[in-house]
């Protein structure tokens, strides 16, 4: 069975996949396969700008030590340590070395949008998904053994998989996540997946620049110190834990969730017939934000866990060697 992490990486998946997640997800991977080759930029993950956007609003809000942690760790001490990282798995899927990852950005939830939508972590999982890939990164990233450049792809890793997982058609298996499903959006032609990804984030967002995501950023941060999202930021990470699968697979289910509420409420033929820049662009707007807030505010006190989880085993550890001295 295929082995989470780098090759050598001893961390034992999450589930075992039955013989029709299999055949599904292999169903899926030939289906990227062949939107990429077909030049298809809605194989990727929410786009460049969203990611930056999420990465962003986490800078705003993760503690000075953690910041510190980060910045020493990617080797940037700059305000965008994060940010310049965020989108960096999606490149990295596309190469030889990073191929085996690509199943690592989305959860195949087996679900019948609109009707019903849930995700299942033993049926839809396989061998690797969105939310074990988070688990196990995290584990990697917690992991002193590791050299720096193993704990620098982990972080990277979690940083843009944080991000992905808000993306609710990441936490779809129909239509390939929606990569087959063929949209109009601002009279082009393209499918529901990209327009998820980057078609309603950039106009929600007003362009695709790092500018762009930094001021999207400061407007959702300010909602999540002082606005709309006030009363529900601490909602948001209660209970958060970086041990496991239990916060990544809660995070799956919420996205899962606007699959049915939102992205395809009014069903697959409508979104086929309509042009998706106006009424659902109005409709689409709120969540999108919500997410995007929701993920960046997330990932800010996933890091400050991860960091606080790695001071407590260092401090442990040095209490060990002081004792037996």
């Amino acid at each position: 069975m295929p082995v989470l992490g780098l090759p050598g990486s001893s961390f034992t998946p999450v589930v075992l996949p039955s013989l029709a997640t299999q055949f599904s997800n292999m169903v899926r991977i030939r289906s990227l396969v062949a939107l990429v080759a077909a030049g298809a930029p809605s194989a990727m993950a929410w786009g460049a700008m969203g990611h930056e956007t999420v990465a962003y609003v986490a800078s705003n809000f993760v503690k000075a030590s953690t910041k510190t942690y980060f910045q020493n760790l990617l080797g940037d001490t700059s305000g965008d340590y994060l940010a310049s990282v965020a989108s960096w798995a999606d490149s990295w899927r596309y190469t030889t070395e990073g191929a085996f990852s690509a199943s690592f950005h989305y959860i195949d939830a087996l679900d019948s949008p609109p009707t019903s939508c849930n995700v299942d972590l033993e049926r839809d999982c396989g061998d690797a998904c969105v939310v074990s890939s988070i688990a196990n990164y995290t584990s990697r990233l917690l992991t002193p053994s590791l050299s720096t450049a193993e704990r620098q792809i982990a972080a990277k890793m979690v940083v843009h998989l944080v991000g992905d997982i808000g993306q609710p058609l990441h936490c779809e298996n129909l239509d390939v996540g929606g990569n087959t499903i063929k949209v109009t959006y601002n009279t082009s032609s393209t499918n529901l997946h990209s327009v998820w990804d980057s078609s309603l984030p950039n106009s929600i967002a007003g362009g695709s620049t790092l500018a762009t995501a930094k001021s999207w950023a400061a407007k959702l941060t300010t909602a999540i110190q002082s606005g709309s999202y006030e009363s529900l930021a601490s909602g948001w990470v209660s209970g958060i834990s970086v041990k496991g699968t239990a916060s990544p697979l809660k995070w799956a289910t919420e996205s899962n969730a606007a699959v049915c509420s939102t992205v395809l409420a009014r069903g697959i033929a409508w979104v086929e017939s309509n042009d998706l820049s106006k009424d659902y662009l109005t409709s689409a707007r709120p969540v999108i934000e919500l997410q995007i807030a929701k993920q960046g505010y997330r990932l800010a006190k996933y890091l400050d866990a991860i960091v606080g989880t790695s001071n407590c085993a260092t401090k442990k550890a040095t209490r060990a060697v002081e004792a037996e001295n």
